[in-house]
């Protein structure tokens, strides 16, 4: 018999015999939810009877977290069928980074919530195995149609392929879209609370080192979140199916037009605002996390300000940047250009307070070449032009602090999508992103694709640290999705995906964007007016100027 090596952790074990990655695991002492054989992402139950080198995942990485959060709703499905079979759940994106549930035509309480944690508690208990079949896409639809799964029935049209994997749990299948875990008995924690009219789901997340979260509610979040939902219905675009219909027929212009309709309406309503305000207001601070839209935004916001009246100055934080040299470093020494610190705070204070009192100024301007800043524009503004800034740290008082709170009007934007696979499977709003990041490196920056998924993880740990913990402090919270943006979008990101070979380390990542665009139809560009957000990312932006825009982006 052929004996084959296993690495793992650095140690080399001999086998002889086919060894699933659950009982390797298990003989290993190893806590792990998924694993990497070879950099290719595997779930437990996959079997290794070949050289390998293995690195098991536990809940202090995404892909297990996610792959955690996936089997939870998993299991929250099966638990409300068995007590109310033949029931509708949908879910969505919630505050505080958990999941939101909503029953259809009822509302959660109490007694519901105790009863479905009892009944998953019990599922859990009696660890039955998740187990991944191949089937047709006849036989899919069947089972679906059989559940009432319909909004399942209408997104299975648009898979290419001819067969479609689910997973199968004491007779009840269904398919979520991502990894699960091998049986129901890995769910060890979950947290259940009321949040009407529906429910939120708490997991472990492994920004916190794979431990359970304290629930923060979020006015303003939740309020965007609603909001979003409702113009996700009132549109007909609730799910990719949705999305397709529109962008077969002859209501996809109007779709288009109704989505940057909307963004012209909030952008007047911002307007209004601050014109009613406008003898406080001296500064204007936006701030959102990566690729949510910040310099179109500012652009249009000006625009906006200009037709009631309001003449305003923007200042690019990026001029304020310290000599690389200065620049602190995080924990692996390398620099951290999103640290606060990276900033010189007293000159950007000082200049601020200086303009507002109305003195002259000599702004910086960071030269990307020298590596460091250089003497600028002299400038001087009135007391009736407000300053216009944005970046990561735009919303915290650290960076304005001799400026009094009631002189400032905070803005925070981000791009909040409804927009699902299907009832079960919400689409994440940090996906949404990080695919506009994608085309956008392409695009402007000459970025390969593998170099914009390695950057992304300290992005992300950049906007847990500087930038969530102050979105409630916002006046006004902007949501910059286009519910139309994916079939826009994908022309440009599929290519660039389909470059990461299978065996590659980022294959994980550019996997999980196919994923859900493979199954999108395509948008024609010419829909999307030139000063349109989504510009910001594909390109024809009536605002974008290419020299300062690739500055900007170097260190957005």
């Amino acid at each position: 018999m052929k004996q084959f090596t296993l690495k793992v952790n650095g140690k080399e074990y001999i086998k002889e015999n086919k060894v699933y990655l659950r009982d390797l695991a298990k003989e290993l002492k190893i806590e792990a939810y998924l694993a990497k054989v070879n950099t290719r992402l595997r779930e437990l139950d996959y079997y290794v009877n070949y050289d390998a080198e293995i690195e098991f995942l536990d809940l202090t990485h995404v892909e297990a977290m996610d792959a955690y959060e996936t089997t939870l709703r998993f299991l929250t499905i099966i638990a409300l069928e068995n007590l109310i079979p033949g029931v509708e759940v949908k879910f969505r994106l919630g505050v505080s980074r958990s999941t939101y549930g909503e029953i259809k035509d009822m509302m959660v309480d109490d007694d519901l919530l105790e009863k479905l944690e009892a009944e998953m508690k019990k599922l859990i208990k009696k660890d039955q195995d998740i187990v991944r079949v191949k089937v047709s896409k006849e036989e899919a639809k069947e089972i679906y149609l059989k559940q009432g799964y319909h909004d399942k029935v209408e997104t299975l049209k648009y898979r290419p392929e001819d067969t479609v994997n689910l997973y199968k749990c004491n007779g009840y299948y269904n398919y979520l879209f991502n990894y699960m875990l091998p049986s129901m008995g890995y769910l060890k924690d979950f947290k259940l609370l009321p949040y009407y009219p529906g429910f939120m789901i708490v997991y472990p997340r492994s920004e916190l080192g794979g431990k359970m979260p304290e629930f923060h509610d979020s006015v303003s979040f939740a309020k965007m979140l609603r909001a979003a939902s409702r113009w996700s219905k009132m549109l007909d675009c609730e799910t990719i199916a949705n999305l397709n219909t529109h962008a077969s027929n002859d209501s996809l212009i109007d779709l288009v037009n109704v989505c940057e309709t909307k963004h012209n309406n909030m952008l007047a309503e911002l307007g209004d605002k601050i014109k009613y305000d406008i003898e406080n207001i001296r500064l204007i601070a936006i701030a959102g996390p990566s690729s949510s839209g910040k310099t179109t935004f500012s652009n249009r916001l000006r625009g906006v300000l200009m037709a009631k009246g309001i003449k305003s100055l923007k200042i690019s934080m990026d001029d304020y940047y310290k000599p690389r040299i200065e620049a602190p470093v995080d924990e692996n020494g390398q620099l951290d250009l999103e640290h606060i610190e990276a900033l010189d705070i007293d000159r950007f204070n000082r200049d601020l307070l200086n303009l507002i009192q109305g003195r002259k100024v000599t702004l910086p301007r960071f030269d990307f070449n020298l590596g460091y800043s250089v003497d600028g524009e002299t400038i001087q503004i009135d007391k009736s032009t407000p300053i216009i800034i944005e970046g990561i740290h735009a919303l915290n008082e650290r960076l304005t602090s001799l400026i009094p709170r009631h002189q400032k009007f905070k803005i925070y934007i981000s791009p909040l999508f409804e927009i699902s696979y299907d009832n079960h499977t919400p689409i994440s709003a940090t996906e949404i992103r990080q695919l506009r990041r994608v085309v956008r490196d392409a695009k402007y920056r000459g970025t390969n694709v593998r170099d914009t998924f390695r950057m992304w993880p300290s992005v992300r740990r950049g906007e847990f640290k500087w930038i969530y913990p102050y979105q409630e402090e916002a006046d006004y919270i902007f949501n910059t999705e286009l519910s139309y943006e994916l079939g826009v979008m994908k022309k440009y990101a599929l290519p660039v995906l389909n470059e990461v070979p299978r065996e590659d380390e980022y294959f994980i990542d550019a996997n999980r964007l196919v994923k859900f665009l493979k199954l999108v139809k395509d948008i024609p560009d010419e829909y999307v007016p030139c000063n349109s957000l989504l510009r910001e990312f594909i390109g024809g932006s009536c605002f974008y100027n290419y020299e300062r825009k690739k500055q900007e982006d170097l260190l957005s």
